[in-house]
């Protein structure tokens, strides 16, 4: 593997430089944090199976015309993106009552709500990425109002389309982030559907039992963590081809 300069390094990913101007290549790794980093471990093979879980439904979401920032798989651990600028909010939809709503609002954990909810974040780990209204993104200019627009219209999209696809294989999305950036080609920008989409940023529940197949299963110390990613994989029919092994580490220019 050729070797690369890293530009980035985040919580559950590093970034290189992409083969071409204008690409980047996400690397995804087994590290494991929750509780805005408070608690870490690692997830054998979390990487591995992100990265198809992630492949998998975001081509499932360009198919009907959500715009994203993948391009391909590159391997087991790496995919190649497009370079996007990263507008600092964390989009939350919920539809079922979990973790900190539940927490702020005194809901039991498995009502489901009146109608999905859609919560804003503002991404900045110094902070604990607070929770922020509308007024507060386009008055600060993290996001333009039709920024917001095109946000807000496509997270619905995806909930919708998300909701259906999961339970379709038997698993309940409780709740999901997405994060979105700018996409700049020429003169031209647009917003694009960003970062990933896995058991890590998804609350999935077992549609019969309401058995945890996420990332909360860390959270909280209810073990067979990487035995819940692997179901979720399997239920998809995208189990990498060679199991759960793990690969080579990524090459890096100092």
């Amino acid at each position: 593997m050729a070797r690369r300069r890293q530009l980035y390094e985040g919580k559950a990913k590093i970034l290189f430089e992409g083969p071409e101007p204008g690409t980047l290549v996400q690397y995804f790794k087994d590290d494991a944090t929750a509780f805005n980093a408070q608690k870490k471990g690692t997830i054998t093979g979390k990487g591995v199976l992100n990265n198809r879980i992630s492949e998998f439904l975001m081509m499932k979401l360009a198919e009907i015309g959500i715009p994203t920032h993948f391009v391909r798989r590159l391997n087991m651990r790496e995919q190649l993106i497009k370079e996007v600028e990263i507008i600092p909010i964390e989009v939350v939809v919920r539809n079922i009552a979990a973790g900190s709503i539940s927490t702020r609002l005194g809901i039991a954990e498995g009502t489901r709500l009146p109608r999905s909810i859609m919560e804003f974040y503002y991404k900045n780990d110094t902070l604990g990425d607070p929770m922020v209204a509308e007024e507060h993104i386009t008055a600060f200019g993290w996001a333009m109002p039709q920024d917001m627009d095109d946000i807000i219209h496509m997270t619905l999209r995806i909930n919708d389309f998300l909701t259906g696809l999961f339970l379709g294989v038997g698993i309940t999305l409780v709740d999901f982030k997405v994060e979105f950036g700018r996409l700049w080609e020429n003169e031209d920008m647009r917003i694009v559907l960003a970062d990933e989409i896995s058991p890590d940023n998804c609350r999935l529940w077992d549609t019969k039992t309401n058995e945890k197949m996420d990332k909360d299963r860390f959270r909280r110390d209810l073990g067979k963590v990487e035995e819940a990613y692997q179901e979720v994989a399997k239920r998809l029919g995208i189990l990498p081809e060679a199991g759960n092994a793990d690969m080579k580490g990524p090459e890096m220019m100092q």
